[in-house]
């Protein structure tokens, strides 16, 4: 190969002066430099050989595959997967013994992944590329998204970061059912409890919601089931329910005596109701007056009973025998001049077959009979002192000369008379019309097949 010679131009320099000119001229004059390079394309080690850590370095030479580093020759330079080439991926070996260019591989690496609440992640190889980071929650707590996130070739994550979602339900435990009895005369108990509380993994307060009666209230007999409910924020929820169950103890049903009824206070036959008993007219209660219904259910006392009244006949004065069916029964007094009259025959006959509608309607019949000195009175079959027949003719104006009847109320007042004969259906109009109250009628009505 020949030698090149190098030269440099010499500068020439010209002055002017006023319209003279002087001119720099160096293009036609040159001198030869004695340390230029001498180019060798046939020195195989020319450049020294380009070498790239964490890299591949691929050069095609003009030459062939066996002058990588001479002259002329191009290198291109590529990183090894999770590296980035800063640099030129370019270079070429040049004149000066050089290459064009230098390049190295710096490791990439994606940014720091972010906690996430209540959660947390563990990586392969950090935050390296190819990298994989695993994602998991804490208890009662789930993964919503991805599990799992990669550092991909570029310095990015694969995927969007996940949530922990809350899927534990809260707890809650209700108090034991209970059972409560009735207090004394009331149907109903007074039930009282301890609210429940709450707990939840993820939030501090939450709210208890009560389906149902509230505590320290008055609860009616029967079942009553409690129910309590609650959610946490991610809307979980959480119930419990027990039994308030409220018994009414009770006494077997207490029929009325015969000939008389009872009245009872609260539900009738609950533990502490009292019912009193009460005869009708023309009885008497023999026992006692009231009994109340024990906790043991059963009635306190001895059943009681109506008996007919014993009617002292044998009384002195008038007002010492209507002292007896004062505000008790009624009477009607029936008056004939003798046994043998025809209106009193008539009437006789009628009230034999009435007898037991008066006594439905308290009604007793006393009979007066004759004059003096034969005179009689009777009641059924008690017969009435003189004094006393005299007692009733005087205190109600009643005749001996003919037949009469007077209708005398509860009280002795005289509501009506009659001068002839009466049939039961007129006189019991009349009776039931103006002389019972509310109750006795309704009484009536009840027993008014009696006496069919």
């Amino acid at each position: 190969m020949l030698s090149l010679s190098c030269f440099v131009a010499v500068n020439v320099l010209f002055f002017t002066a006023g319209s003279a000119t002087t001119e720099h001229d160096g293009y036609n004059d040159f001198t030869e430099e004695e340390h230029a390079p001498k180019l060798d394309y046939n020195d195989p080690h020319w450049c020294h050989t380009p070498g790239l850590t964490n890299g591949e370095v691929t050069c095609r030479s003009p030459r062939g595959v066996a002058y990588m580093s001479t002259l002329g020759t191009r290198c291109e330079m590529r990183c090894d997967r999770g590296y980035r080439l800063l640099g030129r991926s370019s270079i070429q070996c040049l004149a000066t013994r050089r290459w064009s260019a230098t390049a190295f591989c710096r490791k990439m690496r994606c940014r720091v992944l972010p906690l996430i609440p209540r959660g947390r992640y563990t990586c392969t190889h950090g935050f390296e590329v190819d990298s994989r980071c695993d994602f998991t929650c804490d208890t009662g707590f789930r993964i919503e998204g991805e599990h799992s996130r990669t550092c991909r070739h570029g310095g990015r994550w694969s995927g969007l970061q996940p949530d922990c979602a809350d899927t534990d339900p809260p707890k809650i435990r209700c108090p034991p059912s209970r059972l409560k009895v009735a207090e004394p005369g009331k149907l109903t108990a007074r039930v009282t409890w301890e609210r429940p509380a709450a707990t939840d993994t993820a939030d501090k307060s939450l709210e208890v919601i009560l389906v149902g009666q509230e505590p320290d209230t008055d609860f009616k007999e029967g079942v009553h089931i409690i129910r309590y409910k609650v959610y946490d924020q991610a809307r979980n929820r959480a119930a419990c329910k027990f039994i308030v169950r409220v018994e009414v103890r009770r006494c077997p049903e207490l029929h009325p005596p015969l000939h008389g009824d009872i009245t009872c206070s609260s539900d009738g036959n609950n533990y502490g109701a009292t019912c009193d008993h009460h005869c009708e007219g023309g009885y008497e209660l023999r026992g006692v007056s009231s009994r109340v219904c024990q906790f043991s259910r059963n009635w306190g006392g001895d059943p009681a009973e109506c008996v007919p009244m014993e009617i002292k006949s044998d009384v002195k004065t008038a007002p010492a025998l209507l002292d007896q069916f004062y505000e008790k029964r009624r009477l009607l007094i029936v008056s004939a001049p003798n046994i043998s009259d025809p209106d009193y025959q008539l009437q006789n006959i009628m009230v034999q077959k009435s007898d037991c509608g008066l006594d439905l309607r308290h009604v007793t019949l006393i009979e007066l009979l004759g004059s003096p000195p034969r005179e009689t009175g009777r009641i059924k079959e008690s017969l009435l002192n003189v004094e006393v027949i005299e007692g009733l003719r005087q205190a109600f104006r009643i005749s001996r000369s003919y037949f009469s009847m007077v209708l005398l109320d509860k009280l002795g007042m005289d509501r009506e008379r009659f001068i002839t004969p009466v049939g039961s259906d007129e006189l019991f109009s009349y009776i039931d019309s103006f002389l019972l109250d509310e109750e006795e009628r309704e009484r009536l009505e009840l027993h008014r097949d009696f006496c069919d």
